[in-house]
């Protein structure tokens, strides 16, 4: 491992030697390049360093122990021997989980999709209250969600809604949280006070690029309506909103948020492209996992990942079997725990198999 970790530490300062270069500002497309790399790299930079450290202080230690006879020198050496060695238990850990191999859309902006499932109007309330909680989430951690499309209900509920989600690593980030979300409570519409099963489906696709997928446009039947307008005397009169059905695999995409028909057209290509995208990802996921188990969960769109149980105060995942108290705080986006736990259980059982791959 060290012959690696040489290669990333050699690495990681060329990079930095080339990002201080005058001529770097030049051209800012490279700078940005360069720039992102070395963000990819610094943490197993730091730990790299680290690790060589360690090793040293362990050979300086034994060193002193084998040669000395001083009792204070030797006393000192110990110390520094059993720091060192722990050191290198826990950094050698950590460098394995930073070394595994990234997933390729981890830095990839999302689309979320929410949509209502079995339990009527409090499904649709839940999807509210979730998507609540997802936007809440990515403003505190400093990412950008922008609401392409929603439908709601007439008490306030959602019949769908799709939000796109910008910044640093927003897959990566979210990427666990799709499939089936149910909730257990007592809802307000309810007189005899009985506890209501409803569910709620979340979709987490990356966002598909050019390189992703490309569209034949002779796939593609594009029309144009009346999307909805605040009022006014041309509120429907206008065909802003584009459908997109594309005929090989039937999806069917309606944009209407915007009032430029061009802009509509162009999210609803990039939510075309990404759905199409999910789609290869769900195929190839499917038969990896048939080969090994590699990501929590089954993968299928059917499976309960998560419950919300209102009476009992508790949210349980039941990927990882780990339960956590204070919905009302949960619900107002604070869930870094929950996918804190998500990402080490995920990449422990990705480490499990790469010990096993390599035994």
């Amino acid at each position: 491992m060290l012959e690696k970790l040489q290669t990333i530490i050699n690495k990681y300062e060329t990079l930095r030697e080339q990002s201080l270069q005058p001529e770097i500002f030049e051209d800012m497309e490279k700078a940005k390049k360069i720039n992102k790399e070395l963000a990819g790299l610094e943490k197993t930079y730091d730990l790299a360093c680290a690790y060589k450290k360690a090793l040293e202080t362990e050979q300086g230690a034994l060193e002193i122990l084998n040669n000395e006879n001083d009792p204070d020198l030797l006393d000192m050496a110990k110390e520094e021997l059993e720091e060192a060695r722990a050191a290198i238990e826990k950094l050698d850990y950590d460098l394995k989980i930073a070394l595994l191999p990234k997933d390729p859309n981890d830095e990839k902006n999302i689309y979320l999709e929410i949509r209502p499932a079995a339990g009527g109007d409090e499904a649709g309330l839940f999807a509210a209250e979730l998507l609540k909680m997802y936007l809440t989430f990515a403003q505190k951690k400093g990412r950008k969600p922008e609401i392409v499309e929603e439908q709601l209900s007439d008490i306030g509920g959602v019949k769908f809604v799709m939000v796109k989600i910008a910044g640093d690593s927003v897959y990566s980030l979210m990427k666990f949280e799709s499939w089936v979300h149910r909730v257990q409570r007592i809802p307000d519409t309810e007189s005899n006070g009985r506890v209501h099963t409803s569910t709620v489906t979340v979709a987490i696709m990356p966002e598909a690029e050019d390189v992703d997928i490309q569209i034949d446009p002779k796939d593609i039947v594009m029309d144009t309506y009346a999307a909805s307008s605040s009022g006014g005397q041309n509120a429907n009169k206008n065909q802003t909103g584009v459908r997109l059905h594309h005929l090989p695999s039937g999806l069917i995409v309606n944009i209407g948020d915007s009032k430029s028909q061009m802009q509509n057209k162009e999210k609803a290509f990039a939510v075309l492209k990404s759905r199409l995208y999910q789609i290869e990802l769900e195929k190839k996921q499917a038969e990896e996992k048939s080969l090994r188990g590699n990501q929590i969960g089954t993968g299928d769109r059917s499976e309960k990942i998560r419950t919300y149980n209102f009476p009992q105060d508790r949210i349980t995942d039941h990927r990882i079997h780990e339960s956590w108290s204070n919905l009302p705080s949960i619900m107002m986006g604070n869930i870094d725990d929950i996918i804190g736990k998500l990402v080490l259980e995920n990449q422990t059982m990705l480490l499990n198999q790469e010990m096993q791959a390599g035994s």
